[in-house]
């Protein structure tokens, strides 16, 4: 329970006891730094039932706190708030309470609650993941786990884009120019060899393109008469048909594509509990549109296509069905999911991870999901974020300049190992244990540096900026958490039985008011949809416990039940940063 949660009864009942006044809601907010107080009540609401100035209640209420309820030790009350100072005795019983909870902060499921399915990374079959893919692969993990700690069961679901032109491009221009390559042979992983092919696929294409143009062709006809294209198209076709030698072909190359994606996944540390292929739901969705023709949710147009109309809504006129009969990308999303609920129907809400480009999508797919009447629809989340660029400029994907996955996350070990080394503090360890700790590092750097922003921002991602040692990093808080490692593990006493210091020094306080928070934070998190919270409470965490560590001994106190509780209070502080870390799918290391 919070300190606002503990506070609110008592001061109801003291409003009630001195004016004679019921109030239903206390508003509270920080102290402010230049002020003695661990809370602050905000009195102006206040005055709208009761008569009085703010000074003059506040000191009333304030008297009747200290005089009336044990937590509070004094008050001050500057302009129109009420500065409240919360006993050391009721911040060491916490600490008590709480110092042996190694799930501090994280709530248990309820059994009957629904569930929540957060989609996220949901590739196309036909290049390697990317920078861009990176972000929506951490911020989908991080909500799912947040989620997970915040009393929510949650699956983690993707669905892989493995249909459609851009598919049969690379197969064909592998046809091509491949010469029978594969993974093995040309040591390449698969997901890098396909991808190879889609880049040889636009070149060709291009290559025509200009030869048209060059014959007297405008480079609209060029684009629509290249062989290549048409060929491309042809294959599209053969695919949709069934035609055997297509379908092995695209069985075989996405095969290759799934394997090097779950390397990727692997180093990344994400994971998926189910898969969905657009091969198997790009025809879903067209018999939901009949029942929406049938409640008067859809319009049929005189061709035969079929829409619905949100313009009431602020939105405009959407085709759900075309003349032809065939689907659109909506049709699929409305239809996979409704499938989705009917393979887990303890799914009460859904979280779609996906770039800001769709937030207009989904705002048009989740008014369509609601008008059908699928009570679940109301709890249908995107988590829209925006791009990622580094400062050589945006990616281009079809002309191969595009910043891989892999090799980010190599180069990301790689300067973790040069600034490593640098430091020079790594003599003791042995090669494995030097590049296990290398990884830790650069994948810590870079999941916190793309984390600590908040999803709906554009980032601008410097790679040497996110491996300082200094500073709102990754590598900063990992160090600090094997500062305290190196601590623990120097404490040749025992300091696991609880302790029964009077007083705590000012820094020992900040420092427990800190790790108060952290259920609070995960919760709200969670209702944000915001890993950046988490990061960034980490990070004042850290700053708070150097703060401490600078203005305290520890192991140098010569009051044996002081330097008890400090290593106690160390331990904690450490637990909290991996369980903070572990929402964010980062590692912290035991030694730097």
């Amino acid at each position: 329970m919070s300190l606002s949660q503990i506070l609110t009864p008592s001061i109801q009942k003291a409003i009630q006891a001195l004016f004679d006044v019921s109030v239903d809601k206390i508003e509270f907010q920080t102290t402010r730094k230049e002020f003695e107080g661990d809370i602050t009540m905000v009195i102006f609401p206040l005055l709208k039932v009761i008569k009085s100035n703010p000074a003059e209640l506040g000191n009333k209420i304030g008297t009747y706190l200290v005089e009336n309820v044990s937590d509070v030790a004094r008050f001050n009350v500057v302009s129109g708030f009420l500065n409240i100072v919360i006993s050391d005795s009721y911040y060491l019983n916490f600490f008590n309470d709480i110092k042996d909870n190694h799930k501090f902060g994280y709530v248990s499921p309820d059994p009957a609650d629904k569930a929540v399915m957060v989609e996220y990374s949901s590739p196309n079959t036909n290049k390697p993941l990317h920078l861009g893919h990176v972000r929506n692969n951490l911020l989908g993990y991080s909500v799912a786990e947040i989620l997970k700690a915040s009393g929510k069961k949650v699956y983690k679901t993707q669905i892989i884009n493995d249909r459609g032109i851009h598919i049969c491009k690379s197969m064909l221009a592998w046809e091509k120019f491949g010469n029978g390559e594969t993974p093995q042979t040309s040591n390449l992983k698969g997901d890098k060899l396909v991808g190879k092919y889609y880049v040889e696929f636009d070149k060709a294409y291009k290559t025509e393109i200009n030869q048209l143009i060059e014959t007297g062709k405008t480079e609209e006809e060029a684009k629509k008469q290249a062989p290549i294209i048409i060929e491309a198209q042809e294959m599209l076709k053969k695919w949709e048909a069934g035609d055997e030698a297509v379908i092995a072909l695209w069985k075989k190359m996405n095969q290759w594509v799934y394997d090097g994606f779950a390397t990727t996944y692997t180093n990344l540390g994400v994971d998926f509990d189910k898969y969905y292929y657009e091969s198997n739901t790009y025809l879903l969705g067209k018999d939901v549109v009949q029942v929406g023709l049938d409640k008067g949710v859809f319009e049929k147009d005189p061709d035969g296509s079929v829409w619905i109309d949100l313009t009431d809504e602020g939105l405009d006129r959407k085709i759900v069905l075309r003349s032809d009969g065939t689907a659109v990308y909506m049709t699929q999303d409305i239809g996979t999911a409704i499938q989705r609920v009917k393979d887990m129907p303890d799914v009460g809400g859904m979280v779609y991870t996906v770039g800001n480009e769709q937030d207009y999508h989904f705002k048009v797919l989740f008014l369509i999901l609601q008008k059908l009447g699928f009570d679940w629809a109301s709890s249908l989340y995107h988590l829209s974020y925006g791009m990622v660029d580094l400062p050589s400029g945006k990616m281009k994907s079809r002309e191969g300049t595009v910043v891989d996955a892999d090799d980010l996350m190599q180069d990301m070990t790689d300067t973790a190992k040069q600034i490593s080394e640098d430091l020079g503090k790594l003599d003791s360890y042995s090669d494995d244990e030097k590049a296990k700790l290398y990884k830790t590092i650069g994948l810590g750097a870079l999941k916190y540096y793309i984390l600590k922003v908040d999803p709906k921002k554009r980032i601008l991602f410097n790679p040497e900026e996110s491996v300082d040692f200094a500073g709102n990093t990754g590598p900063f808080i990992q160090y600090t958490y094997a500062r305290i490692q190196s601590i623990i593990r120097k404490a040749d006493f025992d300091f696991s039985a609880k302790t029964n210091i009077e007083e705590l020094h000012e820094k020992e306080k900040e420092l427990v008011k800190q790790i108060e928070l952290f259920p609070e934070v995960i919760q709200n998190a969670a209702q944000n949809h915001s890993p950046a919270l988490i990061a960034n409470y980490t990070y004042d965490l850290v700053k708070e416990y150097n703060s401490f560590y600078q203005s305290v001994h520890i192991l140098g106190e010569v009051d044996l039940t002081k330097k008890i509780f400090r290593v106690q209070l160390s331990q904690k502080v450490a637990e909290v940063i991996k369980s903070a870390f572990s929402l964010l799918g980062i590692e912290v290391p035991e030694r730097m």
